[in-house]
């Protein structure tokens, strides 16, 4: 007898497997293996501490697409790595510093890189070990972090070859700046959050002492810097007005009204203040108006000298002293509440401001361009497909890419500035000296992290070199990500594949929700609900925390992650588990297995169960080809629980037993079923599969490890559509009779008679055939056939039908009374509970902002109370009064 211990052991077994797969190269990519490619890069997480359940979900699923091709007979590339992460980064370590009282540059630029590499470490340390303990078959001899030098290579290249083309650019524009990252920002990195501001009404006097105009403004603070007023060509309430001149309040400075059709008439008052320095349209309005910047707030948020008496304070503080200034002077005519986006930094929500910085930038409309044309062409592919037309939107409305940044970690620009004459020198190797003998001096800013991220499909793999891995697994086969970064990331990687190799940098793109917590709030430190999947991974195992994300991962819908359902699929592993234990003390002790007997010399279940079988793997290979993840969850689930533990071994239980052919049959079809439905939950729960099917009896040609063994396909000649009748059949009528039994509290160990009334000649011969199945699964001690015999003494006959067949039952008589009060009680209960459930239905507050997937889970309870309150009341009938 086979030996396998009485639980799964996730905390034993999940890491001895992960070291065995490791050491025999399971995961390793083999370039020369003759075998077709399939190819994936990991989305490379930040190197800012440790993975979220974000990370675990979209490691999971393309865990399971490797997996199953790997399976399938396919030389598999899926490469690991992380992100150096420039300004997440920088801020945790200089959190750290903070908390010692220092800041960077108390380190100095050099010893303050050292420290952030120290983090680096600790972090992928944290990082890959979560990694290794969720399961993810990656090759690892191939892993990749964007600071390598070969990265880093790939990322100068990619710069002075867009800056030789004229598609970088250097130059005093609008940015958005961080006071607190002290950093510009992509438009990308700016969060715009709905806020209740104030609209504050400002008369500006006339600078010949007339009434002047009144502006409306939600940033008084910028007024300093005002450079003019103006108004629209078209407003007839300021013809005539355009060309005059008014007084900046406190400052005293004059300021000529402008007319600009970019004014819109309806907002306050329809004339407004331009502040070229601090607004991205006051500054495109002051070009064409030929006006002056005053830039008033620096990269600290504190008022410059040009703020008159408010120098040196926070910008807020300064409004707040301002806006009581205008009331002094009785100056602010009203103040207003005001709904508004406000712009917050990504990282660290400060409020971003809009500050003229001289930054580098990417021309980004012809890459864009191209990027676009590929998509309609259908060489990338979005799923869901209604990715495509935000993908679109996006595309078609961008803007040129501020790509630097004001920090010290991150790929330095490749730019050098001779402190002698000036010249800027731009190129891929570092120069000794400028043409004229000067000292050089780098660039001082980093670039924007997205931009070494961008290159992450091919820079990886060995790029700009023409390397083996490039020519065999470049272009990749799909991209899996969250849907937060298609623009910061996935658009960015089409336009640099497409621009630098000519070809696209992925075939599909898989768009993930966001896993939520169990009532669809966002997961957030604030809230105090944040799942660390670390510690899900403790309590529960990798597996079981893999099939709950996979069961759940519907396409186009975020994931309401519970306890409920973990510890449901944590219940689903240990019925495996369980099984499997059956299965193995029931196969003797030989060593090897030969093929399954011919399917026509078997009986109908053992045909039925090849026959489901034979179907579930068919859906399964659909449902991953088409990254139906949560079908293949499902399909899976229910077969191996719901057929083959609760029916299929059920049935072979008595022929077990017996000595002879039909116990060899038995146990051949009873390991194959069980090797091929391990095979088939192998890509989505590894290591209790490994664990079970390393103890079962094998075949030649098997191998190591389950990993690498065969995917099952399914067979023509398993296909046998009558014995699924002849066995549903079965189902149906000892169904029937649990149902009648349980309602009637009859207990398991007591035998009843039953009789089928109805039966046609055909199903007759099927159910007296399969009548010891019957006699097992339900409880009987006889089943007859035709119509009711009448009840022995002390018992009643209790019918039930089940689809036109009629089936009768020799019940123990019930004490009617306890029994009537037992179902009334069960019956208000089941009644309270639907009307708890149609209130919330009811509720459109509900049934609109509520997770679709709860909604849908709601639906499907109260659908099952309606049938369980409709058989109560009608056993209730059934006794009479």
């Amino acid at each position: 007898m086979r030996e396998l211990s009485k639980a799964f052991e996730h905390s034993e077994v999940d890491p001895r497997w992960y070291a065995f797969w490791e050491s025999i190269g399971a995961f390793r990519a083999d370039p020369a293996s003759g075998k077709p490619r399939f190819s994936m890069v990991i989305p490379p997480p930040n190197v800012t501490g440790s993975l979220h359940m974000g990370h675990a979900l979209n490691h999971t699923l393309p865990d399971i697409i490797a997996r199953w091709k790997r399976m399938q007979g396919y030389d598999v590339l899926w490469l690991p790595g992380t992100d150096h992460a420039g300004i997440a980064t920088q801020n945790v370590v200089e959190k750290q510093l903070a908390q010692e009282g220092k800041t960077r540059h108390d380190l100095g630029r050099e010893a303050f890189e050292a420290r952030v590499w120290e983090w680096v470490k600790k972090s992928h340390g944290t990082i890959t070990g979560q990694m290794r303990k969720l399961g993810e078959s990656v090759d690892w001899s191939r892993e990749r972090f964007t600071l390598d030098e070969q990265l880093s290579r790939a990322v100068r290249r990619v710069f002075v070859s867009l800056y030789d083309e004229g598609l970088i650019y250097r130059g005093a524009y609008m940015v958005n700046w961080c006071p607190r990252c002290r950093t510009a920002l992509s438009d990308l990195e700016v969060v715009h959050k709905d806020t209740t501001g104030k609209l504050w009404y400002v008369r500006y006097p006339g600078a010949d002492g007339g009434p002047g105009v009144t502006v409306a403004t939600t940033r008084p603070e910028t007024m300093l810097g005002d450079s003019a007023i103006a108004v629209n060509p078209d407003d007839p309430r300021y013809r005539g007005r355009v060309g005059q001149k008014v007084r900046l309040p406190i400052i005293g400075r004059e300021l000529t009204i402008v007319a600009d059709e970019f004014v819109d008439p309806a907002f306050g008052t329809g004339a407004v203040k331009v502040t070229p320095a601090h607004d991205p349209n006051d500054f495109q309005m002051a070009k064409r108006h030929g006006l002056a910047e005053i830039a008033v707030i620096d990269e600290d948020g504190k008022i410059t000298a040009a703020g008159g008496p408010y120098a040196g304070l926070d910008r807020f503080k300064a409004r707040a002293r301002i806006v009581e200034q205008l009331e002094q002077d009785g100056l602010l005519e009203k103040v207003a509440d005001h709904q508004h986006a406000v712009g917050t930094c990504q990282r660290c929500s400060t409020v971003v401001e809009p500050l003229i910085s001289t930054q580098w930038f990417v021309k980004i409309e012809p890459l864009a361009r191209e990027a676009i044309r590929v998509v309609e062409e259908g060489q990338v592919r979005f799923l869901p497909e209604n990715w495509t037309k935000t993908y679109y939107e996006w595309m078609y409305n961008i803007h040129d890419w501020c790509i630097s940044r004001q920090l010290w970690w991150g790929h330095r620009i490749p730019a050098w500035y001779c402190r002698a004459c000036g010249q800027m020198i731009v190129a891929e190797q570092t120069p000794e000296r400028c043409a004229c003998g000067g000292a050089l001096e780098q660039d001082n800013d980093v670039l924007d992290t997205w931009f070494s991220s961008q290159l992450w499909p091919f820079s990886t793999m060995g790029w700009p070199d023409e390397t083996p891995d490039v020519a065999r697994y470049y272009p990749t086969d799909l991209m899996l990500t969250a849907f937060d970064i298609i623009f910061f990331w996935v658009a960015r990687m089409i336009m640099a594949g497409v621009k630098f190799t000519g070809e696209v940098p992925f075939r599909d793109v898989y768009i993930t929700g966001l896993v939520r917590d169990e009532r669809g709030a966002k997961m957030s430190k604030t809230m105090g609900n944040v799942v660390d999947p670390l510690d899900v991974m403790d309590e529960h195992g990798a597996d079981a925390l893999r099939f709950t994300l996979t069961a759940m991962a519907a396409p186009g819908m975020d994931i309401p992650l519970s306890e409920g359902r973990m510890l449901g699929y944590r219940q689903f592993i240990n019925k495996i588990w369980n099984a499997s234990r059956f299965v193995l003390m029931n196969l003797g002790d030989d060593e090897t297995r030969g093929e399954v007997p011919e399917a026509a010399t078997l009986g109908p279940a053992h045909r039925w169960i090849l026959h489901r079988l034979n179907a579930v793997t068919g859906e399964v290979k659909e449902a991953f080809s088409a990254y139906r993840f949560d079908v293949a969850a499902d399909r899976l689930y229910h077969f191996f629980w719901h057929e083959y533990a609760d029916w299929y071994i059920e049935m072979t239980k008595q022929h077990l037993q017996t000595e002879g052919a039909e116990r060899d049959a038995t146990r051949a079809v009873l390991v194959e079923v069980h090797d091929r439905v391990l095979r088939l939950l192998h890509p989505i729960m590894p290591f209790v599969t490994e664990e079970l099917w390393q103890h079962l009896p094998r075949r030649a040609g098997d191998g190591r490890t389950i990993t690498l063994a065969r995917y099952p396909e399914p067979r023509e000649d398993w296909v046998d559509e009558a014995a699924a009748a002849d066995v549903q059949l079965l189902q149906d009528v000892v169904t029937t009779i649990r149902t009648a039994r349980a309602e009637r509290s009859v207990k398991p160990s007591e035998k009843i008679a039953a009789t089928v009334e109805g039966a046609t000649p055909e199903q007759a011969r099927v159910l007296s055939g399969e009548q010891g199945y019957i006699l097992a699964l339900a409880g009987l001690s006889a089943l007859g056939f035709g119509q009711a015999h009448a009840p022995a003494e002390g018992t009643e006959i209790v019918t039930r039908v089940c689809g036109h067949l009629r089936v009768h039952m020799q019940m123990p008589q019930a004490d009617r009374g306890a029994e009537r009060e037992k179902l009334r009680k069960k019956l208000a209960d089941a009644e309270r509970e639907a009307a708890s459930i149609d209130a919330k239905l009811a509720n459109e507050q509900f049934v609109s902002k509520a997770p679709a997937r709860l909604v849908e889970e709601t639906r499907a309870r109260r659908a099952v109370l309606d049938v369980q309150l409709q058989k109560i009341r009608h056993t209730i009938d059934e006794m009479g009064a």
